[in-house]
């Protein structure tokens, strides 16, 4: 951008004090609300958001500067709920992300139960333990996913992020028929709520707590004893 393109330093001030009366206008608006999705607070949110991208433009464009915060545009949160008022059917939807930060263990423990199922059945292990992709296999099958998440230590993983969605419907789906694409054709306005865990919301002060825990192996430890008869 040119020098004579560039904004004055007044209309850089001025784009912040319109962002300093939107905050205090959106501030007001919280305080008053009527219910969660009072149209008032709404207005506010989104005359704070426009204030604030202006001001980051002129500051950038001035200054080569930006502000230390962002807000979601609106196509990064989901819309007001629009699905039936007494829903006759609940979809959840679940996504956990776990790091293989330890293969060794990983396989070991698959292998312990691959061994355990061919001792079980009188025969012997056909080794599909001996990939991580093979026992990632043998161990999702073997536990629910629950119970992986709770015990993700003993299996060499590290949890990441983790979302549920709880979606609301008419009807149950026909048996089978999303099997093949269970994530795909999901209406956002159908969604009743949603529940999501990230590193990036946690404080500091949990993140130093959760790196002074150690996980202690017992070496002697073993896995619950296994159902054979699944």
């Amino acid at each position: 951008m040119s020098d004579a393109a560039q904004p004055t330093a007044a209309e850089v001030r001025a784009a912040a004090e319109a962002v300093k009366t939107a905050l205090d206008r959106h501030l007001a608006a919280v305080e008053r609300r009527s219910g969660e999705d009072d149209p008032a607070v709404l207005e506010a949110f989104n005359q704070l958001a426009a204030a604030a991208e202006a001001y980051d433009e002129l500051l950038y464009d001035r200054h080569d500067e930006v502000t230390p915060f962002e807000i979601p545009s609106a196509e990064e949160s989901l819309p007001p709920y629009a699905g039936p008022e007494e829903p006759n059917a609940i979809t959840v939807l679940i996504r956990r992300d776990y790091a293989v930060v330890e293969p060794q263990r990983l396989l070991a423990q698959a292998q312990r139960v691959e061994a355990a199922e061919y001792e079980a059945a009188g025969g012997l292990a056909d080794d599909a333990a001996g990939t991580v992709p093979g026992a990632l296999g043998v161990l999702f099958g073997e536990f629910e996913p629950d119970e992986i998440a709770s015990r993700h230590k003993e299996f060499g993983l590290e949890e990441g992020d983790s979302t549920l969605w709880v979606t609301a419907s008419d009807e149950t789906p026909e048996a089978g028929e999303w099997l093949e694409a269970p994530f795909e054709h999901i209406d956002a306005q159908g969604v009743v709520c949603r529940f999501d865990v990230s590193a990036v919301f946690d404080d500091e002060d949990d993140s130093d707590e959760e790196d002074d825990l150690e996980f202690v192996e017992d070496a002697d430890e073993d896995l619950e004893p296994l159902d054979t008869e699944k």
